[in-house]
């Protein structure tokens, strides 16, 4: 089969790989039919996430249809059209028991391009199959559900609930790609008074526009601390959320924190960011961080099939497998080619 292997930092590939097959009765193998690339992956291929090692399939986000099964394995059937979550959960581990299946210490995580081979492939293994997918509902196309796989939960749990946005709360949220857009559409819902959008890329603040923001700042042009102060009537933002992973955006949101507020770091991050506790101490504010556990898919799913959210917009470029070289180009290259979340599908 051919998947995207990673060959070190900078270096990938289309290629002929071996098929998966089932290691674990717990397994399943599933045929990818739609697949996406996640900014995640552009740090992978940074060399920024040690556990990547030369020659493995890069992606943890898919859509498909199940092949194989494990003899263990209750829920899930050949032939079942399934989303594959980003998170695998063994379902009986201390952190799975309290949902935090990010955290999982019996053979899961984010081990999906990371430990083991991805779903940027025509095949994938996945592990803990019955807990670690989700059957396609009816009437959500295969576009919408792929958000569901990754970026709708990260933005949500660790942007918008560990930021503890509340009604009435002012919102900044550093970076509006796709994260940034995703942690935009769950503080819409619940009524924050403000959500103000922070990015160097016109393309991407006026996508932000269309999400939810209320105000954009383009940080080149403008004093985004100053303007935030200025909406704020001096105080700063309620949470300030941090979704690109640099230095600069995270001590940048440290600096948009009003008093008692809370700063929610979603960026994965490859460098070591200065914490200025010297400002911050005697502030009163908390700074969060997390892995996406994926607890609120099942959530997420509801309003998606109910029409509450819409995953649809983020959804900008499409491709075939063989051009996932291109789409790779186009994604990374988001502020000259306007790219939110680029598909790949099996039939192009």
């Amino acid at each position: 089969m051919k998947a995207l292997v990673y060959h070190g930092p900078g270096v990938k590939a289309w290629e002929d790989v071996d098929r998966p097959t089932l290691v674990a009765d717990t397994d399943a193998v599933v045929q990818v039919d739609t697949t996406t690339i996640c900014g995640t992956d552009l740090h992978i291929l940074k060399g920024d996430v040690p556990a990547m090692v030369d020659g493995r399939v890069i992606g943890h986000e898919a859509v498909g249809t199940v092949v194989e099964t494990g003899t263990a394995v209750k829920n899930v059937h050949l032939g079942d059209r399934v989303l594959v979550s980003c998170i695998s959960a063994c379902g009986t581990c201390r952190f799975c028991r309290e949902s935090r299946f990010g955290q999982c210490v019996g053979g899961g995580g984010w081990i999906l391009g990371n430990e083991i081979d991805g779903t940027q492939a025509e095949y994938v293994r996945v592990p803990f199959a019955d807990t670690s997918t989700y059957p396609v509902p009816a009437g959500v196309s295969d576009e919408e559900l792929l958000m569901l796989a990754d970026i709708l939960p990260t933005g949500y749990e660790v942007g918008v609930l560990n930021g503890q946005v509340r009604p009435g709360d002012v919102v900044a949220v550093v970076g509006a790609g796709p994260i940034g857009l995703s942690a935009i559409t769950g503080a819409r819902l619940f009524s924050p008074s403000l959500v103000i959008a922070i990015d160097l890329a016109t393309s991407r603040l006026e996508a932000a526009k269309h999400f939810g923001a209320d105000v954009v700042i383009n940080n080149g042009e403008q004093d985004p601390i100053a303007a935030v102060r200025e909406l704020t009537g001096g105080l700063g933002a309620d949470v300030a959320i941090e979704a690109v992973g640099v230095p600069a955006t995270f001590e940048l949101a440290a600096d948009l924190v009003r008093p008692v507020g809370h700063i929610a770091n979603i960026g994965v991050h490859g460098k070591p960011v200065t914490l200025h506790l010297e400002r911050l101490w005697a502030r009163d504010v908390t700074i969060t961080t997390g892995l996406v556990d994926t607890f609120s898919t099942p959530t997420l799913l509801r309003l998606l099939t109910s029409k509450q959210i819409d995953a649809q917009r983020f959804v900008t470029h499409r491709f075939g497998f063989d051009d996932f070289l291109h789409a790779y180009d186009v994604f990374a290259n988001a502020g000259d080619t306007g790219a939110l979340k680029v598909v790949l599908s099996r039939t192009g």
